[in-house]
């Protein structure tokens, strides 16, 4: 290609073509845009609000001292969030005369995070929302973090006697704290412990539904699912209940048939399921007040709007809607009062609000775009190989690609039994590689009914992969054990059109440590594509990572939590926005100290080597002092590469 058909080519990319590429306009929900200057910029109110380039929040945290990787939480739109589902359901119950009311609460193992939680309730405060706890430990921070007595606290998972004894501290103190029951032995103890404290417990039982949910996380519910109470056991726990005088106590039916339900035809059934055990129970004559609805609304991570495991068929609203409509309408058949609806939506509030910034450092090319200059000798293998090269056309596609492996194979056998040299080898391989992206590209340009399977996947085989500055284990664990996708796109630079097919691999010494599977709009793609490298930084953003992988980081090869920051909009600033905090990930000291290791120890142990190394003449006493001054001073390093570069 001449040097005007490249620029040419060049200027028909445009931005809008990278957000179609990057299916941007789909996953991004309204918060996610591209500029003119080809940087992606964040509206954390929609159209309500400014634009914040996040390469400018990067820069920013660079000048303060932070490194990638970087999280930049969008604080905004997390209240934006957090409003939008509240007002999805007070627009359904208004529409549907629905007499009860909607109290939502955050399951704060979603992104236990004190920033995270306390702003959930802070803009949740207009619609009492509270908090959803599932162990000892969250159940100690969502009592003193809550402080509206007009929300709930949801008790779920396992509970022993101290578990519930704090819970009830929450009763004593006229908080709306409810335990719900996940199997029968935990009525008695709740029972037990309140005669014990004097005091009226809430109780709400978790009913173990037939309805199942789909995808990942489909066995969180169904007949065998870990938690829930069958139907006899459920009469069972109100015998409890009314032999220790505890009828009343009685509030709420629960059920959650799992994270990121894709298909809202699953939702509708668990629902009306659920609904007809909360109105058997009411004409029982139980003063039920809640029906809760657990968790599962999902996040589009890949935009296809379909059941996709990645995906969900449906809006917020439609959510909501059908929530309201089916608990009304089989409340309705069974003559009982609406309840007040519960959900526990934590995926899709917080998902959204944090965006993982890594830094792409090096590339490991199969055919690099500058080729050694080989003065590799005569051979035969390399004869064959340009006539291969030379006589390629879209007629022999299939049959040179044959070839082509049969050479690389018999050069292979050779240079094991010693028959070739190294510079011949090196020319084989290139050569390889060139004629292997050749057919590739000719391909490409055919009928895909037309191209044989094996050539068809010559584009994940000839994918370049990009090393990035992060660990999957750390910060994209689910993607690395579940398969979960993540929206992943330059940063920057989206005014020019990115020429490499590639993987993402990270730091750690463990071949998993990679990303290999990107979002596309009819399937999965193996590859997504980057731009070439050069002298200045390049930034990949991993979006929609709120949820979860905050907090069930891994510490492989000690790789620990990452760098963040706060963002908030402000008009009075001159960019409309500002950090409102940092925080420093962790140090090699800290998690060294996470492993059991004595940092002073550490230090004090390679003392005793350089001691002895100077005692032994190899090394003079100033360099060991300063060797050990630097082992020292790199504790305190941040444990990821800090190579210090500006953008």
């Amino acid at each position: 290609m001449s040097e005007n058909e490249t620029l040419v080519e060049q200027a028909a990319w445009t931005v809008d073509d990278a957000v179609s590429h990057y299916m941007i306009d789909r996953w991004g929900g309204g918060y996610f845009h591209v500029d003119a200057e080809g940087r992606v910029v964040v509206a954390p109110l929609q159209e309500a609000g400014g634009t914040i380039p996040v390469i400018d929040v990067l820069r920013e945290a660079l000048d303060q001292g932070l490194h990638t990787p970087l999280v930049i939480r969008f604080q905004d739109l997390l209240r934006h969030r957090v409003v939008a589902i509240n007002e999805a359901f007070a627009r359904a119950i208004a529409e549907s005369n629905f007499q009860g009311r909607y109290r939502g609460v955050f399951p704060i193992k979603v992104n236990q995070l004190r920033e995270v939680v306390e702003e959930i309730l802070d803009a949740g405060l207009p619609y009492h929302m509270g908090v959803e706890v599932g162990s000892k430990p969250e159940v100690f921070a969502g009592l003193a973090i809550h402080s509206d007595a007009d929300s709930l606290i949801i008790c779920n998972g396992y509970k022993d006697a101290a578990y519930i004894r704090v819970a009830l501290i929450g009763r004593k103190l006229g908080k709306k704290v409810i335990l719900v029951a996940e199997k029968l032995s935990e009525v008695r103890e709740i029972v037990r412990v309140a005669s014990e404290m004097g005091v009226q417990p809430w109780i709400g039982i978790r009913v173990r539904l037939v309805s199942k949910g789909s995808g990942l996380w489909a066995t969180s519910g169904g007949e065998n699912a870990k938690f829930g109470l069958s139907t006899s056991e459920i009469l069972q726990a109100i015998d409890i209940m009314r032999g220790a005088g505890m009828e009343d106590a009685l509030k709420l039916v629960h059920f959650h048939i799992g994270s990121q339900i894709t298909d809202i035809m699953t939702i509708k059934r668990a629902v009306r399921e659920a609904a007809r055990y909360y109105a058997k129970l009411r004409k029982l004559g139980h003063s039920l007040e809640y029906l809760d609805v657990g968790g599962g609304l999902a996040v589009d991570y890949d935009g296809s709007r379909s059941t996709f495991h990645s995906s969900m068929n449906y809006t917020i609203a439609e959510y909501a809607r059908d929530i309201v409509y089916n608990v009304a309408d089989i409340c309705d058949e069974e003559g009982v009062p609406h309840p007040n609806l519960v959900s526990e939506s934590g995926r899709a509030l917080v998902a959204h609000h944090s965006v993982l910034v890594v830094e792409a450092f090096g590339s490991i090319e199969k055919t690099p775009v500058q080729r050694p200059i080989l003065n590799s000798r005569d051979h035969k293998l390399i004869d064959e190989l340009e006539y291969i090269q030379s006589h390629l056309s879209s007629r022999n596609l299939n049959e040179s690609w044959h070839d082509l492996r049969e050479l690389k194979e018999r050069a292979q056998n050779r240079f094991e039994l010693g028959l070739l040299e190294l510079d011949v080898k090196a020319r084989i391989e290139n050569l390889f590689w060139e004629i292997a992206e050749e057919i590739q590209k000719i391909a490409s340009k055919l009928d895909p009914e037309e191209v044989p399977e094996e050539i068809a996947t010559l584009s994940t085989e000839l994918a370049d992969q990009h090393i990035c500055n992060f660990s999957v284990f750390q910060s994209l664990l689910d993607h690395w054990a579940l398969g979960q996708l993540f929206p992943i796109t330059p940063i920057h630079r989206l005014d020019r059109e990115p020429t490499l097919e590639s993987t993402l691999v990270d730091i750690t010494c463990d071949s998993d440590g990679k990303v290999s599977k990107f979002i596309d709009l009819a399937d999965v793609k193996t590859t997504l594509r980057l731009h070439e490298l050069d002298d200045q930084p390049y930034y990949l953003g991993i979006f929609l990572t709120g949820a979860y992988q905050d907090i069930m980081g891994d510490l492989h090869n000690l790789f620990g939590r990452v760098n963040e920051v706060h963002v908030f909009l402000d008009e009075d600033e001159d960019s409309g926005w500002y950090v409102e905090e940092t925080i420093p990930g962790n140090t090699i000291a800290e998690v060294l100290r996470l492993t059991q290791y004595d940092t002073n120890e550490l230090a004090r142990r390679m003392k005793v080597q350089i001691d002895a190394a100077i005692k032994g003449d190899r090394l003079k006493p100033n360099e060991g002092m300063r060797l050990l001054a630097d082992y020292e001073r790199g504790m305190s390093d941040h444990t990821y590469m800090t190579e210090d570069r500006r953008s």
